[in-house]
């Protein structure tokens, strides 16, 4: 009798050992991506699932932040690319940023089958990063002095054509040097009345009435944010990505927003210029772009056998 319990008891460990090595992989801290795949946009979308757009193709990658598996999504396309992603879990939709041989538009995906529902032109110089609100998207114009908008119904579909945002204000358009970037990283409060941005060559935070353009730079004490990418706001808490600085500044800022300070800054010997963040939980994840050894395609010749990944880090 004892023979077939003893035969239970050791099936019931090895089952429980079969299962040690997946529990221990749970949320791993190194996501691979693609080779070649040039990452930028980083978003999370449902449950555990986060999306990571290409520069060289538009391409979208779907992966599982628990596991860390994944996969291509939506192929790429010649010409393509994508920078800034947004999921609207009102819609299931995939936003970005991005373009194509025609110009600089807006896609929507339909995040769980890659579709493109949407392709919206936006005549804009170098469309980058961009954030969902209530009723409306905007998006950021590093290489001109202005925000794009698109109003959304209520269900987050497009109700209308995209509309330019002059900006004003405490804003400072940059124009000289190879590529200068103005406004790229975006987020917006809860309530959508008030959008903050980052201005990657000044290194200033701008929060910005998205009704009227006036942007109001951010007191932060003297200290700035240069290499600023793209951002996460939590409640009062900023994440800004320095993508060449290889940190991610964490600024608290007050309530009228009007003021913040730089109380701490994340660091990790697995950052490789990351470029765009994401929060889950009590994390969060970026992308690294590896802009120092490939830079964008559309500056040289693409280097397809470049290795890519996300990395977690714990939140601030």
């Amino acid at each position: 009798m004892r023979r077939p319990v003893l035969a239970i008891a050791m099936l019931v460990i090895g089952l429980l050992c079969a299962g040690s090595p997946a529990t221990a992989t749970t949320f791993p801290e190194r996501i691979p991506l693609p080779d070649g795949f040039y990452p930028e946009g980083i978003e999370v979308g449902t449950g555990h699932d986060f999306y990571v757009g290409s520069l060289l193709d538009g391409a979208v990658y779907k992966g599982d932040l628990r596991t860390g598996e994944g996969a291509v999504l939506a192929a790429g396309v010649a010409d393509r690319f994508l920078a800034g992603l947004e999921y609207d879990d009102r819609s299931g939709l995939l936003w970005a940023v991005g373009g194509d041989e025609d110009g600089t538009k807006l896609f929507a995906f339909d995040g769980a089958s890659g579709d493109l529902i949407h392709e919206i032109d936006i005549d804009g110089a170098f469309i980058n990063d961009l954030v969902v609100t209530r009723d409306a998207l905007y998006i950021t114009d590093s290489l001109a002095d202005q925000l794009w908008s698109v109003p959304l119904t209520n269900r987050g579909a497009p109700a209308g054509p995209p509309r330019a945002i002059s900006l004003d204000g405490d804003f400072r358009f940059v124009d000289v040097g190879e590529l200068p970037i103005n406004l790229n990283g975006i987020d917006a409060t809860a309530n959508g009345r008030t959008l903050i941005a980052v201005h990657s060559t000044l290194g200033v935070l701008y929060r910005i009435d998205p009704v009227t353009g006036e942007a109001t730079e951010i007191d932060l004490g003297g200290a700035t944010v240069p290499f600023g990418d793209g951002i996460v706001l939590h409640g009062r808490t900023l994440y800004v990505v320095q993508n060449f600085l290889n940190t991610v500044a964490v600024v608290k800022l007050q309530p009228d927003l009007a003021s913040g300070e730089v109380v701490d800054t994340i660091t990790s010997d697995l950052f490789r210029v990351p470029a765009t963040a994401a929060r889950f939980g009590n994390r969060v994840y970026v992308v690294n772009a590896r802009f120092d050894v490939a830079p964008p395609p559309f500056l040289g010749d693409p280097i397809v056998s470049v290795d890519y990944d996300v990395v977690r880090v714990p939140r601030h």
